[in-house]
């Protein structure tokens, strides 16, 4: 007794467990059921030798096949003769209805439950050689427009996107603001990136590269941390690195972050990045086109590969090597980047070019040697530094960063003043004038769109007037609509006063640059666009970070706009060559210039801005024209 109730027991646990199990589980218990009542039915019919007319017994096999004949068809026993063979047929013809009419159900159950699955994104991603994005924030239309223009070269290329948003939500928002996608489709999953489970969803084994977003909720670091953890630590990743590119808002979580990813990611510091783009871009008019235009993919991009035929040359005789290329600087076999180095440093075996050009392919060493008109390079010239004024309107997260920032590169006896309203600015700011630094801080709570607080200030009478965008305390769109109203009032004090104020400002939305244009801004530092370049170029090219950690460090190589005609005589017409071999001789390296002329075409709208030229056109300049150099001071 007691093992035939184990073993019901033991039937029913199956039973249940497959019942959890899913609709293929279901549809062989059914199966199961079927076969059971077909084999009872045929045993009966053969063993009491019962047959269709009461007097011909039938075999085992011939009662099996009839049976499974009443089981599929209800109409099949209408023909039958002999009231003990019709009950049977009855009995076998009710089981039958049974299990096809649960049998139906359980199909219909589990279509509903593979499209609702469909229509959630829960279903496994079955790609290669794909690009994924975890997380959601204003970035990723912006990443995605730039992994378009990157993937027009590939085969079947594939976006694969995971947040904890609805998937047809997150495909018609990327519909409405992303627009042409070419030949790339974008794949969106709702799902925990930080979830093993989740994640296991999208294929990262077979992924081309991951793009880590910082979410927007009230701890991203945190979020972005834990998502790399999962991947890089998941009990059934691939045993090939993964190319990751993470995005941290807090330089404060970067080590922790360097420790979870380690080789295979790449840190983009969010908030370090812009700080240091706006203070670069406030000292220097149109430098921030400089480093769109090295980082969308519509244009120059920044490549680093293998050049055999440099091997054994100095680095000079290199960066004299090419025609429409530029090459500024050198990867060694351990990973590491070296931008402007010594003309004498010799390309070793195994080191790679980091080269700026339109694509990789264009990247060759030309044939003839260039021609440089030695005679129209001019000396040094050693201008001296002095104190400058610096007028910072508005105020976020960013700002105490801008400030150091700025305290790096200004001469002593500079003047900082700070004007906002934000609720926690004069605690913030009053804490940057007592740390003290290379020049003085001041700061004024002033409703910075007021033209009467404005005035107060003195805007004509500083150097560089920077204009940041709330977005701590507001929307996007709102803080763009306070700082166009901030940027209008500056362009009525200016002509007003007529003189000429450099201004450069934070937009967060890439939209509204085209707003801001009417008021003849120097510059305009889109926020989440940089990120989103940066991040998109990080994903593609592993070095990228590194180098522009470089290019934005001070003990590094950085990039300058300098008057043009301190490196060549402008009386008559020279080619790129001719200039590239002046900035070599200074220990730099010429990478384009910026030469603003009203009927010349600005198609990108990047302010006369030209980067990577072809350095064998013979162009004529005057002395507005700057030269775009890589140097270290």
């Amino acid at each position: 007794m007691g093992t035939n109730t184990n073993w019901r027991a033991r039937l029913r646990y199956e039973f249940d467990k497959s019942m959890a199990a899913g609709t293929v589980a279901l549809i062989g218990w059914l199966a199961l059921v079927s076969l059971v009542v077909i084999i009872i039915a045929a045993a009966f019919l053969s063993l009491s030798e019962i047959g269709p007319d009461d007097g011909s017994p039938v075999t085992f096999i011939e009662a099996a096949w009839e049976s499974l004949m009443r089981t599929m068809d209800a109409g099949t026993m209408g023909g039958d003769q002999g009231w003990s063979f019709r009950g049977v047929s009855l009995a076998v013809t009710f089981a039958g209805i049974f299990v096809f009419s649960a049998l139906i159900s359980v199909i219909s159950s589990g279509l509903e439950g593979k499209l609702d699955e469909l229509r959630k994104g829960r279903s496994h991603v079955i790609e290669n050689d794909h690009t994924i994005i975890l997380n959601w924030s204003a970035s990723i239309f912006d990443i995605i427009s730039e992994l378009v223009i990157a993937n027009q070269s590939r085969k079947r290329p594939r976006i694969v996107v995971m947040a904890g948003k609805d998937k047809v939500e997150m495909e018609e928002e990327i519909a409405a603001k992303v627009g042409d996608l070419k030949n790339t489709r974008i794949i969106c999953r709702s799902g925990d990136p930080t979830d093993l489970y989740d994640l296991a969803i999208l294929s990262p084994q077979t992924s081309r590269s991951v793009i880590v977003l910082s979410p927007e909720t009230a701890d991203p670091d945190s979020q972005v941390i834990k998502t790399v953890l999962a991947l890089v630590n998941d009990p059934n990743r691939r045993a090939a690195p993964y190319k990751i590119a993470a995005e941290i808002r807090d330089a404060a979580n970067a080590e922790v972050a360097t420790i979870v990813g380690g080789r295979e990611m790449q840190l983009v510091l969010a908030d370090d990045l812009i700080s240091r783009i706006v203070v670069h871009s406030s000292r220097q008019s149109g430098l921030s086109a400089v480093y769109s235009e090295l980082l969308d993919f519509d244009g120059c991009e920044i490549y680093t590969l293998d050049q055999p035929d440099l091997v054994g040359k100095p680095f000079g005789a290199a960066a004299m090597a090419y025609d429409s290329s530029t090459l500024i600087g050198i990867c060694d076999t351990e990973g590491k980047v070296h931008l402007n180095p010594s003309p004498n440093r010799v390309f070793g075996v195994g080191e790679k070019a980091i080269v700026i050009a339109e694509d990789d392919a264009s990247i060759r060493i030309s044939a003839a040697p260039a021609v440089c008109a030695k005679d129209a390079i001019l000396p040094v010239v050693v201008r001296e530094r002095r104190p400058e004024r610096t007028l910072i309107l508005g105020w976020n997260r960013r700002g105490p960063l801008i400030a150091t920032e700025l305290a790096r590169y200004v001469a002593p006896g500079s003047l900082l003043t700070i004007a906002a309203d934000t609720p926690q600015f004069e605690l913030e700011a009053s804490s940057l004038v007592a740390a003290g630094s290379s020049f003085s801080v001041e700061y004024r709570v002033i409703d910075t769109s007021s033209r009467a607080a404005l005035d107060a200030l003195d805007v004509p009478s500083y150097d560089h007037v920077l204009v940041l965008g709330y977005s701590d305390h507001m929307s996007a769109q709102s803080a763009d609509t306070r700082t166009l109203v901030t940027l209008l009032q500056l362009r009525k004090i200016a002509e007003r006063a007529g003189r000429h104020v450099s201004v450069v400002s934070e937009m967060i939305d890439v939209r509204n640059r085209e707003l801001a244009e009417v008021t003849r801004a120097d510059d305009f530092v889109v926020s989440n666009k940089l990120v989103s370049l940066m991040l998109a170029q990080a994903s593609e090219n592993e070095y990228m970070a590194a180098i522009f950690g470089e290019l934005l460090d001070e003990e590094g190589s950085e990039i300058y706009l300098r008057p043009l005609s301190d490196y060549v005589a402008i009386d008559r017409p020279v080619n790129f060559h001719t200039i590239a071999l002046s900035a070599l001789r200074r220990g730099e390296i010429a990478i384009g210039y910026r030469r603003q002329r009203e009927n010349d075409p600005d198609e990108r709208n990047l302010g006369g801005v030209t980067v990577n030229p072809n350095r064998s056109d013979m162009i004529s300049f005057d002395k507005n024209d700057m030269v775009i150099v890589l140097a270290r001071d």
